[in-house]
């Protein structure tokens, strides 16, 4: 890694920027895209192909405070019902509008807490999207589970619906950590939840870790990444922590005096990575870490990571389609975003049409400068000869586009007629990098620090 001083001379320290899993971004969206594109986007997609399936389910039991997720609490399960019907009726729209014959490579449960779902509530919802839209070969189902909101029944419902891939949220182990954030999740917990996971035969298992919290160390942070690896996650994300109580209002619950200041997130973050490629993980993009085995590893390797709404996967599928409140699609003519708000998304829906209430479509620059920055973000390398033969792009047009990148990164970034480059000790300034080619005002306020 670069020395800390030229890191800081370079503003890593200062910077806020968006983490890029999509081009323009979402603060980007407007209403000029509504339910009438997203009907025609969806009506323009081959007969017959693959596409993505998010599902939101935007209900937790408990509001942790260092989540910007849109959820709503809830103690009783009859909104949580009365939401998946709701998702029903969606899915029966989106089924009458899609050609015939399409399959799903990808189908992904996220919230919000999904497993708050009555295992019957669940076996309902996952036959609801089977019987519209199968699933192709070797296609896979993933459902984020929190460790305090699962237990053998719902995890019996979820594996006799065909999950082959389970994500928990770990955060820290550290107790004083959890009880700063409102996340208290004992190690013994998870542990319990990891077994039942694992004695159902589910081929991968996702594990969320957190840097930046309030109170953690590099020495706690160690003590977390070595339980974690006790249990042997398949992937893990390490996202750093983005304190944004001016969009999160639950966030005014943490201390702000405890959370550690930019030079010791890059530390923390040190600290962790150092650990996971010591005990054999691959480093996957700018934070994300597979087993050699595990399908993101053979993609990257093969050059076919992609990055999206969920961060880094090794899906191909050009269509991925959003569900539920908040979600948000993306089609190779732009993105599409149903009402943030459950009421808005609710009343739409049960009225018979598409709840899209904002988006964008793409232009021809869009489409080249979100490749460019996905390439950044996922094998750190701007290959000139793809965006000449899939873009057009000349020799002259991209030296001209990459020019100012290497007056403002100099040594961070490599710069031939072979493209760009960013060499390992450039990768902390990464999605930096990606904004000095993001042709949109980028609003610091609205973005989570740069490490």
């Amino acid at each position: 890694m670069e020395p800390e001083s030229q890191l800081t001379r370079l503003g890593l320290f200062d910077a806020r920027v968006p983490r890029y899993t999509s081009y323009p971004t979402a603060p980007h969206f407007t209403p000029s895209v509504g339910a009438a594109d997203f009907a025609g986007w969806v009506g323009a997609t081959a007969a017959g192909s693959t596409l993505s399936l998010y599902i939101h389910v935007p209900f937790c039991r408990r509001l942790c405070w260092f989540c910007a997720c849109r959820t709503q609490g809830t103690q009783s399960d009859a909104p949580v019902r009365a939401y998946a019907e709701v998702l029903e009726q969606e899915l029966a729209l989106l089924k009458a509008a899609l050609p015939e014959g399409m399959t799903l490579s990808r189908l992904h449960w996220g919230g919000g807490t999904p497993t708050l779902m009555p295992p019957d509530v669940m076996t309902r919802l996952a036959g609801a999207v089977f019987s519209a839209f199968p699933l192709a070969p070797d296609a896979e189902f993933s459902v984020e589970i929190d460790p305090g909101e699962i237990d053998e029944a719902r995890l019996d419902a979820l594996a006799a619906a065909g999950m082959t891939r389970a994500s928990i949220g770990v955060q820290d182990f550290d107790p004083e950590i959890q009880a700063a954030i409102g996340r208290e999740q004992g190690w013994d917990l998870t542990a319990r939840a990891v077994r039942m996971i694992r004695a159902r035969g589910i081929a991968s298992l996702n594990a969320d870790i957190l840097y930046g919290l309030p109170h953690q160390t590099s020495h706690r942070i160690a003590d977390s990444i070595h339980k974690l690896l006790a249990l042997s996650p398949d992937r893990i994300a390490l996202y750093g922590y983005a304190h944004v109580p001016w969009m999160a209002k639950r966030q005014v619950m943490i201390p702000e005096g405890a959370l550690p200041g930019p030079q010791e997130r890059l530390r923390l973050f040190e600290t962790a990575r150092r650990l996971l490629v010591a005990d054999g993980y691959d480093e996957i993009g700018i934070d994300h870490f597979a087993r050699p085995g595990d399908g993101l590893a053979a993609a990257q390797k093969a050059g076919r990571l992609r990055r999206n709404f969920q961060g880094y996967t090794d899906d191909q599928a050009r269509t991925l389609i959003g569900l539920g409140a908040s979600s948000i699609s993306r089609f190779p003519q732009g993105y599409a975003q149903n009402a943030p708000a459950t009421g808005a998304y609710v009343k739409a829906i049960r009225e018979g049409r598409f709840a899209t209430e904002r988006g964008h479509a793409f232009c021809a620059e869009d489409i080249w400068r979100a490749r460019m920055i996905e390439a950044l973000m996922c094998d750190f390398r701007i290959d000139a000869a793809e965006f000449a033969r899939d873009h057009g792009l000349t020799a002259e047009r991209l030296s001209a586009l990459l020019a100012p990148v290497g007056a403002q990164f100099g040594s961070m970034v490599t710069i031939d007629e072979s493209g760009l480059t960013i060499p390992e000790r450039g990768r902390p300034l990464t999605r930096m990098i990606a904004r000095a080619l993001d042709a949109y005002a980028v609003r610091a306020s609205g973005h989570s620090p740069a490490i």
